[in-house]
């Protein structure tokens, strides 16, 4: 079963909102086919044979640098084409978590494929390469360094400060665990095996999450790409010029920030005046005072022109942060969509004045979809406990609440003497507005007195049946929990090691094959 984004209620009104196009200068950039039609011919018209030729060598010198993991007849396809002028890609993206981090992992990446699918059953004339878009100058080591299971929780040593992608690994005692954990498994050895092969020591986390997607992905014919090349940023080095020099970013979005702000109450991302880093052993912010160019944490400070230089010798130097990476990433790619979280969406919906104030074509935008597995007796306590699946993605608390005090008569009778009193009430202030104001006053007053006895008594009969019922109750909370395991949603908790002990690629395909890239939903699923 499904349940749409509009529907559950912690799916945040901006996402909604776009989706239902009713957020003003976004409706030409959700999911539709005509939508896609005219971003092929924006980025088509935008995006440069010599960019083509770069990206295919990088990529290709990238992912061919696999070790013992050739790859697939698909990838080598989707490389074949990739310098072809018709040929465009669909991406997303995210950080190099330990093992791949949370399930929503694989979710993210199997909706970019079957949208890459899609679009060429749609365009067929056209070429459509799905691209995993590798986060690997991120510096918050403490963000990625884990993993979580049904039965254990993962993580790993390492030196942070720098860029993640280039810690090396120097010690990997969580595969012990890992290995008890899953050898008994279907197929536990493999992902045993896995896990040897991407956390063998000396190994970067670029190295083991590439070997990783490659092991998953490779027959749908996923590339990935790390951006923290020079040659890649060498195109970008105008964009950075205009973030030291004018705080272009930070300036163009002021508008859109302030009507979220006002419509939505939040902004995702508030971005800095200057949203770059600078990498040496570490990755730190860059920031102008008066007119010098700090190397924050560090003793490191550049002149204007020092700095221009730099950045004109050495742009493999400058790094940048979450908002002003979608600009470097769609300025190097023929991309025609992005696939994200409800959060990245968000700090996209912040960027696209940022986007055509440096002439760049603002892609469309793909919420991903969400899953959830049960197993088939978790479905079959929620139907015996009364329960629907939707009652769990809203107020769950007023959900046991009403269920607690299903068909009780003492309830009954207190909400139809209440109505009784508000009808009393409602003729004696009809006749009490021929007397004076004071009378009225008192009458309202006397209402307000009474109907809040009825409230207090309404409060302390559910606390005397949450008593009576604590079994009932303590049902309903553990099945919560079996669809919200430590209080959020599955996805953000299990590592996909969960579902694929025991079910292995066939779980991948399955997944796959569940997706309908046209919507943004919650599936739901036995395993």
């Amino acid at each position: 079963m499904t349940i749409g984004f509009e529907h559950i209620e912690n799916i945040p009104k901006l996402v909604k909102d776009f989706l239902k196009k009713d957020l003003e200068g976004f409706q030409n950039k959700i999911f539709d086919l005509e939508n896609f039609r005219n971003q092929i011919a924006e980025k088509q018209s935008s995006y440069s044979d010599d960019r083509r030729k770069i990206l295919k060598r990088i990529i290709a010198e990238q992912n061919f640098g696999l070790e013992q993991t050739p790859l697939s007849s698909k990838q080598v396809e989707n490389l074949s084409v990739l310098d072809n002028g018709n040929t465009f890609t669909i991406t997303t993206g995210h950080q190099l978590n330990l093992f791949t981090g949370p399930v929503f992992f694989v979710y993210k990446i199997l909706q970019t494929i079957k949208t890459a699918e899609f679009l060429k059953s749609n365009f067929p004339e056209h070429n459509f390469v799905p691209v995993f878009w590798m986060a690997t100058e991120d510096h918050d080591f403490d963000e990625i360094d884990h993993f979580k299971t049904r039965e254990h929780y993962y993580e790993i040593k390492g030196i942070a400060g720098g860029d993640v992608g280039n810690i090396k690994i120097d010690e990997n005692f969580f595969i012990q665990e890992f290995e008890k954990e899953f050898k008994d498994n279907l197929y536990g050895i493999e992902l045993i095996l896995w896990i040897i092969q991407a956390y063998k020591k000396g190994n970067t986390h670029t190295q083991a999450i590439r070997y990783l997607v490659h092991q998953l992905f490779s027959d749908y014919g996923l590339l990935t790409v790390d951006g923290n090349e020079k040659e890649l940023k060498s195109q970008v080095k105008d964009i950075f010029r205009k973030e030291l020099l004018s705080n272009q970013l930070f300036e163009t979005t002021k508008n859109q920030r302030g009507f979220l702000e006002k419509e939505y109450h939040k902004v995702q991302v508030n971005p800095r005046e200057i949203n770059l880093f600078y990498l040496t052993e570490t990755r730190n912010r860059i920031e102008k005072i008066n007119s010098e160019y700090y190397i924050l944490d560090t003793d490191l400070k550049f002149s204007e022109e020092e700095i221009l230089n730099e950045l004109e010798n050495y742009p493999e130097k400058f790094s940048p942060n979450a908002v002003l990476r979608p600009a470097y990433q769609e300025t190097i790619m023929p991309n025609l969509a992005y696939v994200g979280g409800n959060a990245e969406i968000m700090y996209w919906i912040e960027l696209k004045d940022y986007f055509e104030s440096i002439d760049l074509p603002f892609p469309i935008l793909i919420p991903r979809n969400s899953m959830l597995f049960l197993e088939e007796k978790i479905f079959r306590k929620i139907e015996n406990a009364g329960l629907k699946i939707e009652d769990f993605f809203g107020n769950f608390a007023e959900v046991i609440n009403k269920k607690i005090l299903d068909n009780n008569g003492i309830k009954s009778l207190l909400e139809q003497k209440e109505q009784d009193l508000i009808h009393s009430f409602s003729e004696i202030k009809t006749k009490a507005g021929q007397t004076d104001k004071t009378f009225v006053n008192l009458v309202n007053a006397e209402e307000t007195r009474q109907l809040k006895s009825f409230k207090r008594m309404k409060k302390r009969l559910l606390k005397a049946e949450k008593i009576k019922q604590s079994e009932k109750v303590e049902q309903m909370q553990s099945l919560f929990l079996n669809v919200h395991p430590g209080g959020t949603w599955q996805e953000r908790v299990f590592n996909f090691s969960v579902f694929y002990a025991d079910l292995g690629k066939e779980w991948i395909a399955e997944t796959y094959q569940q997706m309908d890239v046209q919507k943004s939903e919650l599936i739901i699923s036995p395993i």
